[in-house]
């Protein structure tokens, strides 16, 4: 009777652990899920109602104040106008502050608690690669950042055009909490936030000093960007004369000041122009023959926030590079454990 060679058992191949890190996130972050879920609705709401009856309102408001023509009694809804510019600056206000807030769940909970009580290293020597970890913590959250802050930003933008030229105090496009909340740089900067705190937690690996260091690195990173964005696109120039007097109107301002007859730049004196005879003898000394300014108008709006979120995405890319260097030196390259059993 032939022998028959024992054969080696098959390996037993395990379930991929994205799925299951992926629910352990979920799980694990539960409360924060439900309270980013809730605050992205209430402001939705907000935004819903500031774009809808509260423009009607004010801007009702506001015809019948134009129609009173200087009347000493005139009857107009006052507090629908009051009721919206507070609505409008507390919906502002809280657009431009998630950022700040992602930052600072990013940098106490999403990995410096797991560092600090060591669960991530009970995790790393399982089934679970300390990379795969990293992009679970990553990829879910900026998913779920994206979406509420682009939803968010969004409906601030549709609530802020539906007020634009009916509404006679509404904010011009060139008020920067006006064009930061209305566009997608906000997006880029909530996404920043999250990259800044993942990577405040791997470098501190306590949740405190982590949660300050994240708020403080944004709102550096966001320094940077808003002196840089007048100065990511060309800016358009206006040279009246003298006696055109400087130049007004709405806009983005780069640089301004007056002109001499050889063309050179210098700061705008502002004593009031030649109605005044100190004013006039003082542009007289200086040969002043006109004014410039340089500045962006409404038609470079969308330029500058691309060109505004490009520069943060690329400030993310490289926060990104730096959080998984750092999670290589913490762990010395740490392999993925076999997931399979002889």
């Amino acid at each position: 009777m032939t022998a028959v060679a024992p054969t080696a058992p098959a390996a037993t191949r395990h379930p991929s652990p994205a799925p299951r890190l992926t629910r352990w996130l979920l799980r694990l972050h539960r409360p924060a899920l439900c309270v980013w879920v809730g605050l992205v609705v209430l402001l939705s709401a907000a935004l819903l109602w500031l774009g809808g009856p509260l423009t009607d309102a004010s801007a009702a408001a506001w015809e019948q104040y134009n129609a009173c023509a200087g009347a000493l009694n005139c009857a107009y809804d006052q507090p629908a106008i009051i009721r919206y510019k507070e609505v409008y600056s507390a919906t502002t206000f809280a657009v431009l502050a998630l950022p700040f807030l992602v930052a600072a769940w990013a940098g106490t909970t999403l990995t410096s608690r797991e560092l600090e009580t060591g669960t991530a290293q009970l995790t790393w020597a399982q089934s679970v690669s300390p990379v795969h970890w990293l992009t679970a913590k990553l990829a879910l959250p900026a998913a779920l950042v994206v979406a509420g802050t682009a939803l968010v930003v969004a409906l601030h933008h549709l609530a802020w055009s539906a007020g634009k030229g009916r509404i006679d105090t509404a904010k011009s496009w060139s008020d920067f909490p006006t064009f930061y909340a209305g566009g997608p740089l906000t997006v880029a900067l909530a996404l920043l936030g999250l990259v800044v705190g993942v990577l405040t937690g791997l470098l501190w690996r306590r949740s405190l000093p982590a949660l300050g260091t994240s708020v403080v690195a944004t709102t550096g990173v966001f320094a940077i960007v808003h002196t840089a964005l007048p100065y990511l696109w060309p800016s358009v120039t206006q040279v009246p004369n003298r006696g055109q007097g400087a130049p007004s109107g709405t806009g983005i301002v780069v640089d301004e000041g007056v002109l001499t007859s050889t063309g050179a730049r210098l700061p705008n004196p502002y004593c009031g122009g030649d109605f005044f005879p100190d004013c006039r003898t003082t542009y007289d000394k200086l040969d002043v023959v006109g004014y410039y300014r340089d500045f962006h108008p409404l038609s470079h709006y969308w330029p500058l926030q691309l060109m505004a979120t490009a520069l943060t995405c690329a400030i993310v890319a490289v926060l990104v590079f730096a959080a998984y260097r750092v999670l290589k030196s913490c762990t010395g390259g740490t392999p993925r454990r076999a997931s399979t059993t002889e």
